[in-house]
């Protein structure tokens, strides 16, 4: 492989985690909190980007193939990394968060933060020290954007761990948080690297170990072990035995392992490994924004003409934001031309 080839294959990559990020929240985003059996009852089964029903408790007001709450954070955080390439401002962050909710509320829309981000943003503000205001956060607010540390950061444990605990501090600084994010921001970051998703499988375990041990003791204890069991069952193909053993909540330990297994029951099909997300009840928009950023990231395709469609939707340019992600990863340059 040329010189040139691998910061052109890099760029494809991180763009490609983006927009698989974009597209698994658009798809799951009218089925987000509701059970399976009201996503049948509502939509049948989804099978494309479809358009909320009237009066959905969280995604009234947003149009087919619309992002939500997965996505915007993602790009917030982005912009937060380019901004300080050599540091993370916590305070800044939290300001970030509380002017993006205000903006949702602005718009009407109910797709707002979660009570324990809220609460720690507010602590912090009011002078708690960031060490402290996560120390209870175990939900999943972490790992659905953690995708742009993963594309700025080569795959290493240490370096992948500690860019994690420091950017999701202020609100999941906890082993379960930090241990679910971390293996999702290798995935990503060995995909940009070149990498395929069953390559990838073994440094995220190791993230996901190391990872544990950078947060408060809180939550679940073994995260690794989770992961490790969505991908055992998903061996067997077996949907329903995921589902049941695993869960699809807004807890790490639940929605991080179930994008894994959905990515592996897949084998190469991410279209499929979305949609199934969308299908699967409860945090379907995030376990999608989860899994399309791992599966984008290790190279699965999707369908240009779906990618095209999110993008517009929701007026995303994804690529420049790809780019200035890059820069932050030991010199990595854009493609030529």
């Amino acid at each position: 492989m040329t010189a040139t080839a691998l910061p052109c294959l890099a760029e494809t990559r991180a763009t490609a985690a983006l927009a698989g990020l974009a597209v698994g929240d658009a798809l799951g985003m009218p089925a987000q909190t509701l059970p399976r059996g009201v996503i049948r009852e509502r939509y049948g089964r989804i099978t494309g980007l479809v358009a909320p029903f009237d009066g959905h408790p969280i995604s009234h007001g947003l149009r087919a193939g619309q992002v939500t709450d997965d996505t915007e954070q993602t790009l917030l955080l982005a912009r937060r990394l380019i901004a300080e390439p050599q540091g993370f401002d916590d305070a800044g962050w939290a300001r970030d968060l509380l002017e993006w909710e205000a903006g949702i509320r602005a718009k009407g829309l109910a797709d707002l933060l979660g009570p324990s981000s809220k609460a720690a943003i507010e602590a912090l503000l009011a002078g708690a020290p960031p060490e402290e205001t996560g120390r209870r956060g175990t939900t999943n607010g972490a790992a659905m954007r953690i995708a742009p540390v993963g594309i700025a950061t080569p795959p290493d444990v240490a370096q992948i761990t500690a860019r994690v605990a420091r950017t999701c501090r202020v609100t999941h600084n906890t082993g379960e948080a930090i241990a679910a994010a971390s293996a999702v921001a290798m995935v990503v970051s060995a995909g940009v690297a070149g990498q395929g998703f069953d390559a990838a499988l073994d440094p995220a375990l190791a993230a996901a170990r190391a990872g544990q041990a950078l947060g408060n003791a809180v939550g679940e204890p073994d995260v690794a072990a989770r992961i490790a069991l969505a991908l055992e069952i998903a061996e067997t193909g077996d949907e329903e035995q995921l589902i049941a053993t695993i869960g699809s909540s807004v807890a790490s330990r639940e929605s991080v392992p179930m994008a894994f297994g959905l990515l592996r029951l897949a084998r190469g099909d991410l279209w499929q490994a979305l949609l199934s997300a969308a299908n699967i009840g409860d945090d379907t928009d995030t376990i999608g924004a989860i899994a399309g950023a791992m599966g984008g990231a290790t190279g699965w395709p999707l369908p240009d003409t779906v990618v095209a469609e999110v993008t517009e939707a929701s007026g995303l340019d994804l690529a420049p934001v790809a780019r200035a992600l890059l820069t932050l990863r030991q010199g990595d340059t854009p493609c030529p031309g």
